[in-house]
């Protein structure tokens, strides 16, 4: 099994499937870093040599932020608005949609669930 970047990656994928399973890596980046490795996208993770895990590592490191450092910085991010008191600042503050979406009807996964209306006596 590989462990790169803190991460296990599944043993009978292809590589450039399992890559992705690494925070701020996706399908596209996957195949950059294989290309740039010379790594054929089709071998399985368990059929790699210690010198490919270690050479797709050495690229991780120089060429990318993964992982906690992405996270930190996203999480950043996110402050920075939040503290400027900017509109999508002040929409992560609320917990509401930040990008545009209506909230009308919809945006439950950010609202949380639908509050009961009153009682009437």
């Amino acid at each position: 099994m590989a462990r790169i970047a803190g991460v296990d990656l599944p043993r009978n994928k292809k590589i450039e499937y399992a890559l992705p399973y690494i925070y701020g890596i996706g399908l596209t980046f996957s195949r950059k870093i294989l290309e740039s490795t010379g790594i054929d996208p089709a071998i399985r993770v368990n059929e790699l040599t210690e010198a490919q895990i270690l050479a797709i590592r050495n690229e991780l490191s120089e060429n990318y932020s993964i992982e906690g450092e992405l996270r930190g910085q996203v999480s950043r991010n996110i402050k920075r608005l939040m503290d400027i008191n900017c509109y999508r600042g002040i929409r992560h503050k609320k917990r509401m949609p930040v990008r545009g979406q209506r909230t009308h009807t919809n945006a439950r996964t950010r609202k949380g669930r639908a509050k009961p209306p009153v009682k009437k006596k």
